[in-house]
């Protein structure tokens, strides 16, 4: 396959995600539609709504003109050479975290050893199936496997902090990429419109908020009144129904609770003030701040920690979960990656 002929397969595949999401594809509605459905049996936070939210961000991105756009970043993509056999190690935190890794892999005109998360392997099995009918060439790129990692020679591996530290262990004499925690967050000005708050809980409640994009913390100016902003947020008070969701929320509050520590509560989620950018689930720490210039000091300091950053002048509110193509996890350019570890010869 050319890089044309892999832009197309991956472009078609986005039409053929959305056609079934809306119900007019009969070869593959019914599929994955039951997928979707059925997934919170086998992850109780996978609940139909969110793994709808991941499939559709990816069928969204996946057009012609955003591939084109991508890929002609990257002349040497459509260079012949041989390809190289990838392992990427898949998150399982939400939906279909592992799917960019997969496009990356396989537009570079590689072969991914793809070692699904035992908590989300049905649907990137799915859509792999998806790509392989629409070009069989995929078949001998694409290998899902849940056992041993052999004969391989670069990996991709997505974890906590713990786990990247046994990734290195068996990882660390291969060319790598290995993620590790990241948290992101939100600069709010104080003068945000109703609209740029209710977008805001998008970033904060989406898939519970387990998600690296996820905004688990935002800076606030000294003085902030938090009523507008939590008014803003009643369309999302329904996350407390969910069982998981509720244990965390009320397990936290106790806590603070006996503790004697300050913090809103709004009968779905505690809103605390806490230097940390991580927070539990449903807890969302925030920071004052007396001036912008100590924010960018701050969000600079903490770089490596931060994956993303909401705000005006940086990811507009609401999107968070939405990454184009080309916006990288861990600022880590895949694409270069591959493309440098190709031409090395390895």
């Amino acid at each position: 396959m050319n890089l044309n002929e892999r832009v197309k397969a991956f472009s078609e595949l986005g039409e053929i995600l959305r056609n079934s999401l809306a119900g007019r594809d009969e070869t593959n509605s019914v599929n994955l539609n039951k997928l979707i459905d059925n997934q919170y049996l086998n992850n109780p936070w996978f609940t139909p709504e969110n793994v709808r939210m991941a499939v559709k961000a990816i069928a969204d991105e996946l057009k012609f003109e955003n591939l084109t756009k991508w890929t002609n970043a990257y002349p040497d993509l459509d260079l012949v050479r041989k390809p190289l056999n990838v392992v990427v190690i898949m998150a399982g935190n939400i939906p279909l975290a592992g799917f960019h890794d997969l496009i990356c892999v396989l537009i570079s005109d590689n072969n991914i050893i793809a070692k699904t998360s035992s908590k989300d392997s049905e649907l990137i099995v799915f859509i792999g199936d998806i790509l392989c009918q629409i070009n069989p060439d995929f078949r001998k790129r694409i290998r899902f496997t849940e056992g041993f990692l052999a004969d391989f020679e670069a990996v991709i591996a997505t974890g906590n902090d713990n786990n990247s530290r046994y990734f290195e262990y068996y990882f660390g004499k291969f060319p790598n990429i290995i993620r590790r925690n990241r948290n992101s967050i939100a600069i709010i000005e104080g003068n945000e419109t109703n609209t740029e708050l209710q977008a805001l809980g998008t970033d904060i409640f989406s898939y519970f908020g387990l998600g690296c994009r996820n905004v688990s913390k935002i800076y606030v100016p000294d003085g902030y009144d938090f009523t507008k902003m939590t008014n803003n947020w009643i369309s999302f008070s329904e996350i407390i129904k969910h069982t998981k969701y509720s244990n965390n929320y009320y397990f936290s509050r106790a806590v603070n609770m006996v503790n004697k520590e300050n913090f809103i509560d709004t009968g779905f989620l505690l809103i605390k003030e806490n230097p940390g950018l991580s927070s539990p689930v449903a807890v969302l720490h925030f920071e004052y701040y007396n001036s912008y210039n100590y924010v960018l000091q701050q969000t600079q300091g903490l770089n490596e920690k931060i994956q993303c950053i909401v705000g005006r002048n940086n990811i507009p509110f609401g999107q968070a979960q939405a990454p184009h193509l080309w916006d990288y996890a861990d600022g880590i350019d895949t694409i270069e990656f591959l493309l440098k570890k190709i031409f090395a010869g390895i």
